[in-house]
């Protein structure tokens, strides 16, 4: 098998293959870190790759397989992890030269439920500052370009994660999602992206046990290798007191069986959003493929108005309390992008802080009452394709000026504020041959239904087997 065939293989078949002993660990993890050394340079993936350790890890794996002692779920399958997570001994800067070289004396609990499993640990990918924006650039690494077209940005702000996965340099990548991290990447980077359910995957360590906004999540090239990796990260910890419980549900086949007779809704722009005709187009069309496998489709907005300033106002505080006390030293090297957040969360008292929550909490009724009468949702992931380098918005959409940072991303940060489990999966590429992403968003706790659509539709329409010109 030529390397690039084992670089884009699917990390269901790699384990396969490796518990089969049609593969070796060694073979796989050798074949990914040669093409990263090959690649990694156009594209600044990953800004940290430990080469030296994950080709020790792959032998033990290696003979664990020859003994045949028990294989966890992802024996000798290579990982990669954002830049972000802390990893026991891996430099994790958070992409800030506050941290340039801090190194955690633990790991976070998806890197030890990886690890647990069997995974080889690559490296770090690249994220801008404390994961501020949806654009992956910093003062450390900076861009990370897209392997479609190197001089679009490739999302954010698990940027590194999804370039990574659509340039073959790993078959599994774990990302996070405050106001659309995972999904935003994955629609740039023609790859899935998956924001579970708050609470699905344990957060530790975390400075804040009890936000209500950021998960982490599980990133690839198909929906079936990210049911697999969310079964391994799923369940609960004590060490994140907002853990849910253990369900019974088997994640890793949740990918299989049928979407026939779920009612699902189609919305363009959410009843507010400015949206790129190539991107309307193909998510039309990909919400047209649900009909055909046994669903009821029809247009309907859930109808609330953009919660653009809502969501502003409520993550403005988790900035502040965070990064607030680093201004006075470090301000001149902090991303504009992020100072500018904690300038504005400054501003907010602890009255409008909770007049925020009651607002957020007048949008849950809306979007409950919507979901009553319909099992998923399907809309455009991003307002446009990926845009230049150089910015961190596009310069407009649809000939239109944007009106606000977050326009891009209209259809991503309100299923944040609401908590639902949301994945974008590629749905076209448009006449320039940039990749656009279908958002499915799914009731609350239904993270089996959403990963069952998402199997459905790339079943109907595969995408994976399409890789860029690198």
């Amino acid at each position: 098998m030529r390397d690039e065939e084992l670089c884009f293989m699917p990390a269901t078949e790699v384990a396969e293959a490796i518990r089969s002993r049609k593969l070796s660990p060694v073979e796989v993890t050798t074949a990914i870190l040669t093409r990263i050394e090959q690649v990694n340079p156009k594209v600044n993936a990953y800004c940290t790759i430990v080469a030296e350790a994950a080709l020790a890890d792959t032998k033990q794996a290696e003979s664990a397989v020859m003994q045949g002692r028990p294989l966890g779920p992802l024996h000798g399958v290579p990982i990669s992890f954002k830049d972000l997570t802390p990893t026991a001994g891996i430099r994790t800067t958070f992409g800030s030269k506050i941290f340039e070289h801090h190194v955690p004396p633990e790991d976070a609990v998806v890197v030890e439920r990886a690890r647990r499993a069997g995974a080889i640990i690559l490296g770090k990918t690249n994220t801008p500052e404390f994961g501020c924006k949806g654009v992956t650039d910093n003062r450390i690494f900076g861009y990370t370009r897209n392997p479609w077209n190197l001089d679009r940005i490739a999302g954010g702000s698990s940027g590194g994660a999804a370039a990574a996965l659509a340039a073959g340099l790993g078959p599994l990548a774990e990302g996070s999602d405050l106001a659309g991290s995972i999904r935003v990447p994955a629609s740039c980077c023609g790859v899935v992206g998956l924001k579970p359910s708050i609470g699905r995957i344990p957060r530790y360590p975390a400075v804040n046990g009890w936000t209500t906004f950021s998960v982490l999540g599980p990133m690839a090239r198909t929906v079936g290798d990210a049911a697999l990796l969310l079964s391994v990260l799923a369940g609960p910890d004590d060490r994140d007191p907002q853990s849910l419980p253990a369900t019974g549900e088997d994640f890793a086949r949740a990918a299989e069986g049928e979407i026939r007779g779920l009612r699902v809704a189609w919305s363009p722009d959410l009843g507010y959003a400015t949206v790129d005709p190539e991107v309307r187009r193909l998510c039309e069309a990909a919400a047209k493929t649900f009909s055909g496998l046994g669903a009821t489709v029809e247009e309907a907005h859930p109808g609330f108005d953009n919660p653009e300033a809502l969501f502003l106002d409520l993550s403005a505080g988790l900035r502040v309390a965070a990064y607030s006390s680093y201004l006075a030293e470090w301000r001149e090297q902090m991303d504009p992008f992020l100072v500018n957040r904690i300038v504005r969360g400054q501003n907010l008292t602890a009255v409008d802080y909770e007049k925020a929550t009651h607002r957020r909490t007048a949008l849950w009724q809306v979007v409950r009452k919507f979901f009553e009468r319909y099992d998923l949702l399907l809309t455009p992931t991003i307002a446009a394709p990926p845009f230049p380098i150089g910015s961190n918005v596009p310069p407009d959409i649809a000939g239109k000026p944007l009106d606000s940072p977050l326009a891009w991303m209209a259809f991503t940060y309100p299923f944040s504020l609401t908590g639902q489990p949301a994945i974008s999966v590629p749905c076209g590429w448009t006449a320039e041959g940039l990749p656009v992403g279908l958002q499915i968003v799914g009731r609350r706790f239904a993270d089996a239904t959403v990963l069952r659509a998402a199997a459905a539709f790339e079943t109907a329409s595969p995408r994976a087997h399409r890789r860029p010109n690198l």
